[in-house]
């Protein structure tokens, strides 16, 4: 059964994953031009490129199995779909800012009849529901932060990363209504159906992004040596020691690491007495 992936054409997440695919074993056959549709290296796999906000949509209705887009854009549309994986990228706040002189310093000072200006309406209208506020809300398809300035709104809910954006545009945060991050979203009917399929490409991309950040560090030990090197090694699940070389009290030890650890720890093994000693990238954890 032929699987189709729906991809954010353009935007922040759109080349991380197309990476991502790639890296994954699933690359595009052709990534000069970028088309509507693309076949991959697996010929029963097809991608399509669309807007990140419809992916949504277009994997709940069926016209793709999978797609990645953002939490944030799933819980708008509020789309009925299967979540299988958190991608670990395009992470951000949907929050609520108001000018820096406003009077609205938490969400306790939002009063009823507030008006709210947002790209993200539903997930903006609920939130303050829940709170029992009831706004009016305006929605808006770019440059939210303008409005509270020219008159339009009393805040707005936009989202952010690094809230630097808002600051320069002399804008607090008051709350934040959802953190998101790209997700690997399924058709509902489509798992059911098509669910090996769809599991292989989750564990080819999970596999990626247990990798990240990670390296295989291995290494020759004299036996007398090989209760330290362990004690050392931070391993996922502990080193992994192979038989002896040549008969002559020489094992093989190899450990994945975090690489944030490889500089110290290659020179602590070495002190204990390891040798040889190999840091190899990792492309995938399976």
């Amino acid at each position: 059964m032929k699987l189709r992936i729906a991809l954010p054409s353009k935007g922040r997440i759109s080349d991380p994953a197309v990476k991502l695919l790639g890296k994954a074993g699933i690359g595009l056959m052709d990534t000069t031009n970028r088309k509507l549709f693309s076949k991959t290296y697996d010929a029963d796999i097809g991608v399509m490129f669309t807007r990140a906000a419809d992916i949504p949509e277009f994997v709940e209705d069926g016209a793709a199995d999978l797609g990645i887009t953002g939490l944030d854009l799933i819980g708008e549309k509020e789309a009925d779909v299967e979540i299988l994986e958190d991608l670990n990228f395009g992470r951000a706040k949907l929050v609520l800012a108001a000018p820096e002189d406003s009077d609205i310093n938490d969400i306790d000072d939002i009063k009823n009849g507030a008006v709210v200006a947002s790209e993200f309406p539903h997930l903006t209208e609920n939130f303050l529901k829940e709170k029992g506020i009831n706004a009016k809300i305006v929605e808006l398809s770019g440059s939210t932060e303008i409005a509270p300035f020219i008159g339009v709104a009393d805040i707005i809910a936009d989202l952010t990363s690094t809230g630097t954006t808002l600051k320069m545009n002399h804008l607090k945060i008051i709350e934040t209504i959802v953190e998101s991050s790209v997700k690997l979203i399924a058709n509902k009917n489509s798992y059911n159906k098509k669910k090996e399929k769809i599991e292989a490409v989750r564990t080819g991309i999970k596999g990626v992004i247990d990798a990240e950040g990670k390296k295989l560090v291995m290494m020759n030990v004299d036996e007398k040596h090989l209760v330290a090197i362990k004690d050392a090694m931070p391993g996922l699940t502990g080193p992994t020691v192979s038989q002896v070389l040549s008969n002559n009290g020489v094992v093989a030890v190899h450990a994945v690491v975090d690489e944030r650890e490889v500089f110290n720890l290659v020179n602590k093994l070495k002190m204990i007495g390891a040798r040889d000693i190999l840091v190899v990238p990792i492309e995938r954890i399976i």
